[in-house]
């Protein structure tokens, strides 16, 4: 493959991602509305790839991200200790006592089932992380004396604020000065965007962040919502997807952006909350990969799947440079995470790489 990862010896970290982490309010088989009570998780979609490389693919990992100093903050740092990610870059900012001036983010979500969509409520607005600007962080610093061989961030944490997106602007750069490989996540919230320009500040964003990537992530959405590119003929069926409407937004997108090496595209067709058709597709070098097909996938928890996906990608591609693995790995990866609760994966390397060998869902002994 034509992506140029450095050598893990030359690097602190395999990997680093930047983005908010939230503390996740799951009310398990119940609603957000009734329930008496909710399960703690961690979660955030730039931050869940860096956790889904630690614990299934055992990769070193950071996370660069902002928490204001307080109980619900070392909570959530707790939860990234037990996941394994590093939190030495992390900016703790001094809490005010009531959350005027500074808070961490929350994420009430609810599973869904059946008939019943999944529900996502955010309360994350003045969060620490979404106040990160230029120059907080030391760049030079992290790629340069550190070393890291990959970075991955995405269009979530772009969206938090005008600062956030030029944080993310300012990491890039930096991270290609010193030979890192970028990957970045489109992931397109309307509900982020729409009191700060809509999409066509998405757009504006998005396509400047384009220039410095090397692994663009997103579903046919996301990359019409981001980079104005569309998937021409797509009926939404996973298995009728127009492979050349498809291929044609992939010439489109390296002709714009030629820093592009790889392109990934999740592909989920909603049959209900809890059964999904399930896979993906890769463009690299010229040639389209199609991932493992899973129709009638039986899902637990949807939220992260996406994320889990990457973390299997970014796996493939840097460990294996294989595309073919990757998306393999990706989907499959994916796939598991949504069998259990929670934003982030439970999964194991040897379960993915079962699924990757045709293996079935029987008993384990």
């Amino acid at each position: 493959m034509n992506l140029n990862v450095k050598k893990r010896e030359e690097c602190t970290f395999d990997m680093l991602s930047l983005g908010e982490v939230m503390l996740r309010l799951d009310p398990g088989e119940g609603r957000i509305k009734t329930t008496r009570s909710f399960r703690a998780w961690e979660g955030g979609g730039e931050y869940n790839v860096a956790r889904g490389l630690r614990r299934c693919f055992g990769l070193k990992t950071a996370v660069v991200t902002a928490l204001a100093d307080n109980e619900i903050g070392r909570l959530v740092e707790d939860f990234m200790l037990q996941g394994g990610v590093d939190t030495s870059l992390v900016k703790w900012v001094k809490y005010d006592g009531i959350g005027r001036s500074v808070r961490n983010g929350l994420n009430f979500t609810e599973r869904g089932y059946g008939i019943r969509g999944a529900v996502g409520v955010s309360d994350r607005g003045n969060t620490a992380a979404s106040q990160l600007k230029v120059g907080d962080i030391d760049w030079e610093y992290i790629f340069g004396t550190l070393g890291v061989r990959w970075l991955h961030t995405g269009g979530i944490f772009a969206a938090l604020s005008d600062t956030t997106a030029q944080v993310v602007i300012e990491a890039v750069k930096c991270a290609k000065k010193y030979g890192t490989i970028v990957s970045y996540d489109l992931n397109y919230r309307p509900s982020l965007w729409k009191d700060i320009g809509g999409q066509a500040r998405a757009q504006e964003v998005n396509k400047e962040i384009a220039k410095y990537i090397d692994v663009m992530i997103g579903n046919e959405e996301d990359f019409t919502a981001c980079l104005g590119l569309e998937v021409e003929g797509n009926d939404e069926n996973l298995k009728e997807l127009n492979i050349d409407g498809y291929y044609k937004m992939v010439e489109n997108a390296v002709k714009v952006y030629p820093n592009f090496k790889v392109i990934a595209t999740t592909l989920r067709t909603v049959k209900t909350a809890t059964v999904n058709d399930w896979s993906a597709i890769c463009w690299s070098e010229g040639k389209i990969y199609n991932g493992l097909e899973m129709p009638g996938l039986e899902i637990l928890d949807r939220v992260g799947g996406g994320d889990s996906f990457a973390s299997g990608l970014v796996y493939g591609l840097m460990e294996l440079g294989d595309a073919q693995r990757a998306v393999n790995y990706g989907v499959a990866h994916g796939a598991l995470a949504m069998t259990t609760p929670g934003d982030t994966s439970m999964a194991s390397k040897a379960e993915v790489e079962r699924i990757v060998g045709g293996a079935g869902a029987r008993v384990q002994r």
